[in-house]
């Protein structure tokens, strides 16, 4: 399981948008006017077309439209020029990678849901064995997520979906012997983390419907959507449930007041009561964070991750008639980051974020004795999950030389099975680079990390360089697989850095809260450290330097085009925070507390003040560099706003400012459409102020 204190960081309801904007200017609208005189002059019929044509003025038109990539009636595009359909042909084999996630065994065969995408958004298919095709089960146009299956007859599953990338959750039953689809909530509140009971009769949820703000627990019988009901009105957004016990009479439930304050609790289901598993600490004594919790069988205890009295989650045993905590994995100095039981309760297997690879690892509850499972390849690991057979471990494997795909381990025999193998466009990942992974001195002498991909040795002499900074900031980049970005390395010789910066995760609690409230600069410097060090590398050409991320890491990207603007040639933020203030100020009730504990209090006027000082937004005169923002204005999580008020105030200095707005995305473009026009339009955006 996820810990719980990784689950709830971005979380936030959309805002309408302004309206600011809406017509695509310059080059754009020209190349627009061009495809509109085309179906004028088919209209006034075949005589008027000829004589159109024979005057010369349709036929132009026409060739020179069809030359152009242009964008959908759902992309609002500004600044940038026409994109060449020589483009698209030249790196769409790029845009052609898939990835495939595990999402749920079958409770009584050894058969998968996966979630993957054929057409335009990720949907959920089937698989009966390895290898086995891909049989699509969902077909929204939004993407779907998660997917539970009944545990005792398997004739149904729950899924969530949203709409728009909006994040506004609801929940659905799929039937499987009908294919019937049944929406199972109100279709407007948020409802997250559904979890069946293990008689399968009931499901827990976290909802919104009561207020559209505060998260509560609820539970209803999927069969009977009538049955919803409230079990615990809670305060606030950051509460998960997890999973029932053994016999259902008791679910543990968390409380995230941060990333690293974190407290669970006990609920009686039949009372509707809960009971607080870990006190607060005393005043002035260290904040603690847990992850999500596992029953034992016996429904005794409680395994669970936490940093109590470590730098690093454990993996711990909480006895819950005496609340001792037994640690099981203090040998490991790293996070365990997920876990998961089998149904008998003899053999918990979890995965350690290593330096950011995953290692697995299984564990007797008997004799509480682990090991490493070596079999599994190098690479990043999610969503644990073993059969009910107590042998097969499901999960997703990612790495630099492999696209996403579903494993299975078998416990027994130490067999490693693949179960996708997901397209790469005809292009040969065994090729493709490999991640170093370097280190830098922040402001403080402290040692920062990043990983570093050079482009081919055809590439010679200093190369260009893109660095990606990841959103969180409570996250990690770890080396997974670049999908489109190796076109960057292969075709462009630009190299890549993906840096952690303070503030991030997988480097100790400590680690973690150097960038909270007044820190903010800190990690700031980090990067301008980053850039620094960059210009002293034979390798790389510091002079050619062009920053990108998205969420945190499209604000550290505005803060790098304000801040550190001498350093860099270009920027490029995904839906990033231009003000830390207004972006407070305009995330909805349930996520807005959780945000303030990072970046601290707006309503203080001594934090008020330092955060205007330091925003993106404010110290925009500085920028002198090429600008290019990207936005999805259903965003739940960054409001539209924030880069509406950054392109606007940018455009007055006169420095070129490219924006891309997707009315059908959310926190990041999510439909393959979407995201192939975003591409090519970086491309382009890098071959101007990047490699020129």
């Amino acid at each position: 399981m996820n810990r719980l204190s990784q689950s709830l960081l971005d979380i936030k309801p959309a805002r309408p948008w302004s309206g600011f904007g809406l017509v695509a200017p310059g080059l754009w609208a020209s190349a627009l006017l061009l495809m509109a005189t085309v179906p004028t002059a088919r209209a006034q019929g075949p005589a008027a077309a000829s004589a159109a044509t024979a005057a010369g003025t349709v036929k132009p038109a026409a060739d020179a439209a069809a030359k152009v990539l242009l964008p959908g009636d759902n992309l609002v595009v500004e600044g940038i020029p026409p994109i060449a359909k020589e483009l698209q042909e030249r790196a769409g084999r790029y845009t052609e990678f898939r990835g495939a996630s595990f999402i749920d065994w079958h409770p009584k065969q050894r058969q998968m849901i996966i979630n993957t995408r054929f057409a335009d958004t990720a949907q959920l298919h089937s698989v009966l064995f390895p290898g086995a095709a891909r049989t699509q089960l969902t077909f929204f146009p939004d993407r779907v997520g998660d997917a539970h299956y009944q545990p005792v007859t398997a004739d149904n599953f729950i899924f969530s979906k949203d709409i728009g990338g909006g994040e506004w959750f609801q929940l659905y039953r799929f039937d499987v012997k009908t294919g019937d689809i049944t929406l199972l909530t109100d279709g407007k509140s948020r409802n997250t983390g559904p979890h069946y009971s293990h008689a399968g009769n009931r499901i827990s949820y976290m909802s919104t419907s009561r207020n559209g703000r505060d998260t509560d627990l609820w539970m209803m019988d999927p069969q009977d959507k009538s049955t919803a009901k409230l079990v615990l009105q809670l305060s606030g957004g950051g509460w998960e449930a997890g999973q029932f016990s053994s016999d259902d009479k008791q679910l543990v439930l968390g409380e995230q007041v941060s990333a690293t304050e974190t407290y669970l609790w006990l609920v009686d289901v039949a009372k509707g009561e809960k009971t607080e598993l870990t006190p607060r600490p005393a005043a002035g004594a260290e904040k603690v964070a847990y992850g999500s919790g596992l029953f034992s069988k016996d429904g005794k205890g409680l395994y669970v991750t936490t940093d109590k009295e470590s730098e690093f989650q454990r993996l711990t045993y909480i006895d819950l008639a005496t609340k001792k905590h037994t640690y099981l994995t203090t040998a490991i100095p790293w996070d365990i980051e997920e876990m998961t039981l089998s149904r008998d309760g003899r053999t918990l297997v979890f995965a350690a974020n290593e330096n950011g690879i995953s290692r697995l690892y299984v564990m007797d509850t008997a004799t509480k004795k682990f090991r490493p499972l070596p079999q599994v390849p190098v690479g990043v690991i999610g969503g644990l999950d073993l059969h009910s057979n107590g042998v097969d471990v499901g999960f997703t494997l990612s790495a630099a030389r492999q696209s996403a795909d579903a494993y299975s381990l078998n416990l027994k025999t130490g067999k490693v099975e693949r179960w996708t193998q997901s397209e790469t466009g005809g292009l040969r990942p065994e090729t493709f680079s490999e991640p170093k992974l370097v280190t830098w001195k922040g402001l403080d002498g402290r040692d920062i990390s990043g990983f570093l991909y050079l482009p081919p040795e055809k590439f010679t002499g200093k190369r260009p360089i893109m660095v990606n900074i990841h959103g969180g900031p409570e996250a990690q980049y770890r080396p997974g697989f670049l999908g489109r970005n190796n076109y960057y390395l292969n075709e462009l010789g630009v190299a890549l850095l993906f840096p952690n910066v303070r503030g991030s995760t997988g480097y100790g609690k400590t680690f973690l809260k150097l960038d909270d409230g007044f820190k903010r600069e800190d990690s700031y410097r980090d990067a301008e450290a980053l850039y620094k060090w960059i210009k002293q590398q034979p390798q790389l050409d510091g002079e050619r330097i062009l920053v990108t991320g998205g969420s945190y890491g499209g604000h550290m990207t505005l803060v790098s085009a304000t801040h550190h603007n001498d350093l860099i040639r270009a920027s490029l933020a995904v839906v990033g925070m231009s003000n830390l203030v207004t972006f407070l100020e305009r995330t909805e009730g349930y996520r807005r507390d959780l945000r303030r504990v990072e970046y601290g209090d707006e309503r203080d006027p001594k934090m008020r003040d330092f955060l205007q000082g330091i925003a993106p937004l404010n110290r925009a005169k500085n920028i002198t560099k090429p600008l290019f923002i990207v936005q999805g204005q259903n965003d739940p999580r960054v409001p539209a706003s924030e880069a509406e008020q950054m392109i606007r105030t940018v455009r007055q200095s006169k420095v070129p400012a490219w924006y891309l707005l997707a009315k059908d995305e959310g926190h990041g473009f999510a439909k393959k459409k979407n995201q192939d026009f975003q591409f090519y339009a970086t491309i382009l955006y890098l071959q101007q102020y990047l490699l020129k």
